[in-house]
């Protein structure tokens, strides 16, 4: 009898765990929505995990759970794999299969991308600010500079309006901003300069160190996120909550020789889950603004403008830094068509 019964529940035994591998096979199925090759993707990024990479990340998970794990991006943060200034190179030479990169960082390597970072641009809502990115994206100018590195652009980080933090004398009117150094690329920069500021783009990474020393007055970042990633709430006492000039682009970018070997269904998949992904980056920086915006005004002392100071701060730096960037640019590219796809992306001329 005991022999019988040691038979049967072996038997039992053996069935349950048939089952459950049976189920968990069935499971493994179920997840894997695209059957594809074994895949790794190495990705450059600098910083740590923050608002800014919110995107990145929901890639790289929406494609390991649509593939069964069998497609792996790898996110190198820190600039592990190249420095910040670098990802480009690096994209170049297939040293990685995608990174992130911010334009004014090098706009010898992309000048037409630096269209991204004029003054005023007619960004008032996320909605526009996705259409005119996605435009100037396929604009041919920006997609054969991109190419010449190697390069083709995903989605954008579809950074907020940058905003000031800054340390001293608060600059409660325009002129006070004369003779300040601050931190302030591209046209955002010479929208600066324009006040009498001096501009300088000094990586995200350096700001602390330069506003805590005193080499610069004031930096600029996309408002509030970046400042509180990089802890300039820590070193400054003021920072403007509507000056609004302009902001920046850093896309993110893959390599073009890994794209196209990429088989179609994994492709596929990388446009199907790219409004999820867009989605998902915007909304983080909607919610850290939820939590930073009332920890700044609780520390630092908010300078806002009237209406009529914005105004007069647009109609000299608006409109004359962007007349001025087309006819440094208009004989290298068609920077004016450029200028108008943005305009145009959200129904309005230039």
């Amino acid at each position: 009898m005991k022999a019988v019964y040691k038979k049967v529940m072996l038997a039992g035994l053996a069935a349950v765990f048939a089952g459950a591998v049976f189920a968990g096979a069935g499971q493994s199925a179920r997840a894997a929505e695209v059957d594809g090759p074994d895949l790794n993707w190495d990705f450059s990024l600098w910083g740590k995990p923050r608002a800014f990479t919110a995107g990145i990340e929901k890639l790289s998970a929406l494609v390991k759970a649509k593939t069964g794990g069998k497609w792996q991006m790898t996110l190198h943060y820190g600039g592990a794999l190249s420095k910040s200034r670098e990802n480009l190179d690096g994209i170049a030479v297939d040293a990685f299969q995608g990174a992130m990169f911010c334009n004014f960082y090098h706009p010898q390597k992309n000048p037409a991308l630096m269209s991204l970072t004029m003054p005023f641009l007619p960004m008032s809502d996320w909605d526009n600010n996705r259409k005119i990115r996605d435009a100037v994206y396929a604009h041919p100018a920006v997609v054969k500079e991109l190419a010449q590195w190697n390069a083709m652009t995903y989605t954008s980080s579809y950074l907020p309006q940058y905003e000031f933090l800054g340390k001293g004398k608060p600059p409660t009117k325009l002129e006070d901003w004369k003779g300040m150094t601050v931190r302030a690329g591209g046209g955002v920069g010479q929208a600066m300069k324009v006040l009498g500021a001096t501009p300088t783009s000094s990586s995200a990474t350096e700001v602390y160190t330069g506003v805590q020393q005193g080499t610069m007055d004031a930096a600029s970042f996309p408002f509030t996120y970046s400042h509180v990633a990089y802890k300039i709430h820590e070193v400054t006492e003021w920072f403007t909550a509507n000056l609004s000039p302009g902001t920046s682009d850093c896309p993110l970018v893959f390599s073009i020789n890994a794209y196209n070997d990429l088989p179609g269904q994994y492709k596929k998949l990388l446009e199907n889950v790219k409004d999820e992904v867009v989605k998902t980056q915007i909304q983080a920086y909607i919610d850290i603004d939820k939590k930073n915006l009332p920890m700044l005004k609780s520390k630092l002392k908010e300078v806002r403008y009237s209406d009529e100071t914005l105004a007069a701060f647009r109609a000299a730096a608006g409109k004359p830094v962007i007349d001025a960037w087309i006819a440094d640019n208009q004989g290298k590219f068609d920077a004016r068509g450029v200028i108008e796809t943005i305009f145009k992306a959200v129904g309005k001329t230039y």
